[in-house]
C-alpha cells in the first residue's frame, strides 16, 4: 500500500461537498469514500465529519464548466470564492480569486499539502482585488486534478501564518493507468473571446511500485471588446477646444475600428502551455519517495489605452502616427515548481514527511504598437522628422520560493473514545522579489507611452527568511465529541517572530445533527512585492507613480515601511442529516483584521482637488520623470492604517432523488453571505495633512465592490447515457465609486443578477462524451456604470475612458460563453 492519505481518498462527491457529482450512489455509502488531508492531521476523516468547514470538489465537478482554467472551476462551484473577471493594467493579463470576501494574499494555496509561489505580477491598479499576488492557479492543469479540498476557515497555525481566509488545496491525480484527451472551444455570443483548449492526461507504471501521472494542456483565448465609442475622436459640444477631435483629423474616420478606438475594455488575449506531473515510488511498506511539479509558459496582451494622433509631433511637424495608436501591454511568462520528498513510518506508531519545494515565476513585460513621445521629439529638428522604436521592454519581473517541511505525528492510546493523535512539524522558506529596468528607450524621459519601463531607480532584488515549527493535538474524549488544537510559532528575517493559534470542537449529538466551531488567530507579513513594488502607472491624462513603501521617498510621505497584519478567526455551525439522503452544513464566521495593508487613494501632486507639495517632492526624490503631457500627477502606495471586520455565514444542502427508469437527480444548494466593514482608518501621516490615505474609491472596494450574497443552485439529471446539468446563481448587489480629482465621487451600483448555466452531456460510447452548454446562458451583462458619470466625467472632460460595464461585476462583462467538449478516456 501506499504511505499517507492520498491513496485513501477516492473522488469526493456531491454529498460532502455541495458541488455537482455525476456519481449515482446513495448519499450514505458516498459519504463513507470521502476522506480528507486539509485542516486535520488526523488520518481516516471524513469531510462530513470534518470539526472544520470544508467543501471537496471532485473531478467531475471541476469539468463541468465551461472554459477549462482552474480559478473559474472552483469559483463555479464555492460560492465564498469570488475570481476577477476584469483587471486594470497588468492585472488583466494574470486574473487573481479571493475567499471568503478578504484578500487573495489572505488565502494559502496548496498542491499535494506543499505551499505554492506565488506569481510575480502584483495586482497593482485599484479594485476588489488590489494587492493580490498569489499562486497563479492557470498554471496549473485542469486534467490533472483529482480532486480540490477547500478550507473555508482560518489555518494560520495549522499551515502558515498567512492562511487567514482558508486553504485550496489541489491533489493531483496518480493514477498508475489509463488517461483523458479532451478537446474544448467556444466564444461569447456577442463576439470575442474565441477559446480553445487540449488536454492529455496519462497514467502509467514505469516499474513495480511506482506510478508516473503526466498532463499537458494547450489553451487559447482571444481578445474581447465591450467598451462604447471614444469621446475624443468624435466632434461635441465638450471638446470643441481639443486638437483631436475628428474635425482636426478627419483621417480618423477612416480607421477600421472607428469610432471604437479605446479598446480597452474587454479580455486579453493569451496562449497557454502547462505540463504536470505526479510520481511515487514504494521502496517498502513503511517507506515511499515522491515528486510532482508543474512547468507552463504563457504569451498574453492586453489593449492599453488608444492615443490620438496629435499626442506626438516632430519639430518639423511630422505627426508620425496619423492615425494615433493602440499600445499593448504584453506579457512574457515562464512558471515552474517541483516538490521532491520521502515518507514512512517508524516502528509501525511514527509517521514522517520529510519534503521540498522549489517554485518561481518570471515575466518579462513588453510594451507593443507605442511611441516614446519625449525621445522622438528631442531626436528631431526643424527639418527632419525624429525616431523612437514601436516596441519596447518594458522590464522583468522574478519571484521565487523555496520551502523545505518535515512533519512528524502518531497516535497515542490515551484512554479515550479515540487515540490522541499528535502532530509536530518544522518549515524553512526563502522568498525572493526582482524587478529588472526596462531597455534605455521604455525608460528615457517618460518612457513608453501606456506604460513606461521600469527605472534603475525602480529594479532591485529582495529576500527574506522564515523559520517555523508547529504543534497539533486532536483526540476525542467522548465517542461524540472531536477536540483539535494548534500552536505554530515563526519568526521573519525581517519582520520578527510571532506565535499563532487555533482551538477547534465538534459534537455529534446523535447521527442526525452536530455543531462545530473554530476559534484561530493570524499573522500575515506584507508580500515581498508590496513592500518593495515600484513604477510609474499612467492613462493619457495622468501619471502616478506607485511609491514603494520601503524607500526614502516614502518616509517623505510619512510611511516608514510595512507593518504584519494581525487577524482573529471565529466560527461556528451545524451539521444535519434529517433524513432522506439530504444533508445540511451551515457556518457563520468573523474575521478581524488588524493594520490591513491596503493600496492608498490617489495622492494628488497636482491636478487634484488638493495638491500636496511632499508628494511632488517623494515623485522627485524616488527617480521618476512623468509625462509632461499629461494634467494630473500624483503617487500611490501600499500602507497599513485600515482596520476591517468580515462576517459572513456558509450553507451546503444537498439531496438526490431515485426516479427508477428515468433516471436520477442529484440536487444541491449553496450559499454565501459576506460584509466587510472598515471599522478604524488611521490619521494621516503630517507629512500628508489635510488629505486622507485612504479615499472613499478605496473604502467602498473593500466593503461593496464584492456581492454581499450569492446563492447557487443546482441539479444534475443522470438518465443513461445522458446527462444534464443546471445551475442557477443569483449574485448579490455590489458597488464602486469613481472620482477624477477627489472632490466629486460617482457611485456605480449592479443590483442582484441571475445567472443561469447549463451544460448537456451524451457518452456516444463507453470511452467518448460529448457535451454542448452554456455559461451564462441568457447573455446577462451587469448594469451600466453611472449615467451621470459618463455624461460628466467621460463625455464633459474629453476622456480616455470608454467603460460601458464596471470592471468589478462578479460575472464578468462579456456576456453569454457558448462551448463544446468532446472527451475521450482509456
Amino acid at each position: 500500500m501506499r504511505i499517507g492519505l492520498l491513496a485513501g481518498v477516492s473522488l469526493a462527491t456531491l454529498f460532502a461537498t455541495g458541488a455537482a457529482s455525476a456519481q449515482t450512489t446513495t448519499a450514505a455509502a458516498a459519504e463513507l469514500d470521502v476522506l480528507i488531508v486539509t485542516g486535520t492531521r488526523t488520518t481516516g476523516l471524513r469531510a462530513i465529519d470534518s470539526p472544520a468547514p470544508i467543501q471537496v470538489l471532485d473531478e467531475t465537478a471541476l469539468q463541468r464548466v465551461a472554459q477549462s482554467d482552474l480559478i473559474q472551476a472552483i469559483a463555479q462551484n464555492i460560492p465564498s470564492f469570488n475570481a476577477q473577471a476584469f483587471g486594470g493594467d497588468a492585472a488583466n493579463l494574470t486574473l487573481s480569486a479571493k475567499l471568503r470576501g478578504l484578500s487573495p494574499n489572505h488565502a494559502l494555496v496548496l498542491i499535494n499539502g506543499k505551499r505554492r509561489h506565488g506569481t510575480s505580477n502584483l495586482a497593482v491598479l485599484g479594485g476588489p482585488f488590489q494587492g493580490g499576488a498569489t499562486a497563479d492557479l492557470n498554471f496549473i492543469p485542469l486534467g490533472a486534478v483529482s480532486h480540490i479540498e477547500v478550507l473555508q476557515d482560518g489555518a494560520a497555525a495549522q499551515y502558515g501564518t498567512d492562511a487567514i481566509a482558508g486553504v485550496i488545496n489541489i491533489i493531483l491525480k496518480d493514477d498508475p493507468d489509463g488517461g483523458s484527451i479532451v478537446l474544448s472551444g467556444g466564444k461569447y455570443m456577442d463576439g470575442g473571446g474565441l477559446t480553445g483548449d487540449v488536454t492529455a492526461n496519462l497514467g502509467i507504471t514505469p516499474i513495480d511500485g511506482a506510478y508516473l501521472n503526466l498532463t499537458l494542456e494547450s489553451r487559447w483565448h482571444d481578445h474581447t471588446f465591450r467598451g462604447d465609442v471614444d469621446p475624443r475622436v468624435l466632434n461635441t459640444p465638450f471638446n470643441t477646444a481639443s486638437t483631436s477631435r475628428l474635425s482636426r483629423y478627419p483621417q480618423i474616420a477612416n480607421a477600421a475600428d472607428y469610432p471604437y478606438m479605446n479598446q480597452i475594455a474587454g479580455d486579453a488575449e493569451y496562449r497557454l502551455n502547462i505540463f504536470s506531473f505526479n510520481a511515487g515510488y514504494e521502496i517498502s511498506d513503511n517507506l515511499e519517495v515522491y515528486s510532482f511539479g508543474t512547468y507552463g509558459v504563457k504569451y498574453g496582451a492586453a489593449f492599453e489605452n488608444y492615443r490620438v494622433p496629435n499626442l506626438v509631433v516632430g519639430k518639423d511637424g511630422t505627426v508620425p502616427r496619423p492615425f494615433g495608436f493602440s499600445p499593448k501591454m504584453a506579457l512574457e511568462e515562464t512558471d515552474y515548481a517541483m516538490s521532491a520528498g520521502i515518507k514512512g513510518m517508524i516502528a509501525d506508531t511514527w509517521n514522517w514527511d520529510l519534503s521540498t519545494t522549489y517554485g518561481r515565476d518570471e515575466i518579462g513585460i513588453n510594451v507593443l504598437n507605442s511611441f516614446n513621445r519625449s525621445l522622438y521629439i528631442d531626436t528631431s529638428t526643424a527639418t527632419t522628422s525624429g525616431y523612437s522604436p514601436s516596441d519596447f521592454h518594458a522590464g522583468d519581473f522574478m519571484a521565487s520560493q523555496w520551502t523545505t517541511t518535515l512533519d512528524v505525528s502518531r497516535e497515542y492510546d490515551v484512554g479515550m473514545a479515540q487515540p490522541l493523535n499528535m502532530a509536530f512539524g518544522a518549515e524553512y522558506r526563502r522568498e525572493e522579489y526582482e524587478i529588472k529596468p526596462g531597455d534605455p528607450a521604455s525608460r528615457y524621459k517618460e518612457g513608453s507611452q501606456s506604460y513606461p519601463g521600469f527605472a534603475l531607480t525602480d529594479a532591485g532584488a529582495h529576500s527574506r527568511e522564515n523559520w517555523a515549527i508547529y504543534a497539533n493535538g486532536a483526540l476525542s474524549p467522548i465517542e461524540a465529541l472531536k477536540l483539535d488544537a494548534a500552536i505554530r510559532y515563526e519568526h521573519f528575517s525581517d519582520f520578527g517572530e510571532t506565535t499563532v493559534v487555533k482551538g477547534t470542537a465538534r459534537y455529534d449529538f446523535n447521527d442526525a445533527f452536530a455543531v462545530r466551531g473554530t476559534a484561530s488567530t493570524g499573522f500575515r507579513a506584507p508580500t515581498l512585492a508590496e513592500s518593495f513594488y515600484s513604477a510609474t502607472n499612467v492613462s493619457p491624462t495622468a501619471a502616478f507613480v506607485q511609491l514603494p513603501p520601503n524607500s526614502a521617498a516614502a518616509r517623505l510621505v510619512g510611511i516608514d515601511g510595512l507593518d504584519p497584519e494581525k487577524s482573529t478567526n471565529f466560527s461556528g455551525g451545524f451539521v444535519a442529516h434529517p433524513g432522506g439522503g439530504v444533508t445540511i452544513t451551515f457556518d457563520a464566521y468573523q474575521i478581524t483584521v488588524e493594520d490591513r495593508i491596503v493600496g492608498s487613494g490617489s495622492l494628488f501632486g497636482s491636478g487634484g482637488a488638493l495638491n500636496l507639495a511632499a508628494v511632488r517632492d517623494a515623485i522627485l526624490a524616488n527617480g521618476n520623470v512623468l509625462d509632461p503631457t499629461v494634467t494630473q500627477t500624483g503617487i500611490t502606495i501600499f500602507t497599513n492604517g485600515l482596520d476591517t471586520r468580515t462576517r459572513g455565514a456558509e450553507m451546503v444542502l444537498t439531496a438526490s432523488s431515485d426516479f427508477a427508469d428515468y433516471g436520477s437527480v442529484q440536487w444541491s444548494l449553496t450559499a454565501n453571505y459576506n460584509a466587510t466593514k472598515v471599522t478604524k482608518i488611521a490619521a494621516p501621516p503630517a507629512q500628508l495633512a489635510g488629505a486622507s490615505l485612504f479615499s472613499p474609491t478605496t473604502i467602498a472596494n473593500l466593503e461593496d465592490a464584492s456581492p454581499k450574497y450569492r446563492f447557487v443552485a443546482g441539479a444534475l439529471w443522470t438518465w443513461d447515457k445522458l446527462s444534464v446539468n443546471l445551475r442557477q446563481a443569483l449574485y448579490g448587489p455590489s458597488s464602486g465609486l469613481t472620482s477624477r480629482t477627489g472632490a466629486v465621487y460617482y457611485k456605480t451600483k449592479i443590483d442582484a443578477t441571475f445567472i443561469t448555466d447549463l451544460e448537456v452531456s451524451y457518452k456516444v460510447t463507453d470511452q467518448i462524451k460529448l457535451a454542448v452548454g452554456a455559461n451564462n446562458l441568457f447573455n446577462t451583462y451587469p448594469d451600466r456604470v453611472n449615467q451621470q458619470l459618463r455624461d460628466e466625467y467621460f463625455q464633459t472632460n474629453n476622456s480616455a475612458h470608454v467603460t460601458q460595464y464596471p470592471t468589478f461585476s462578479p460575472f464578468g462583462i462579456n456576456g453569454g460563453y457558448y462551448y463544446s467538449k468532446l472527451s475521450f478516456t482509456f
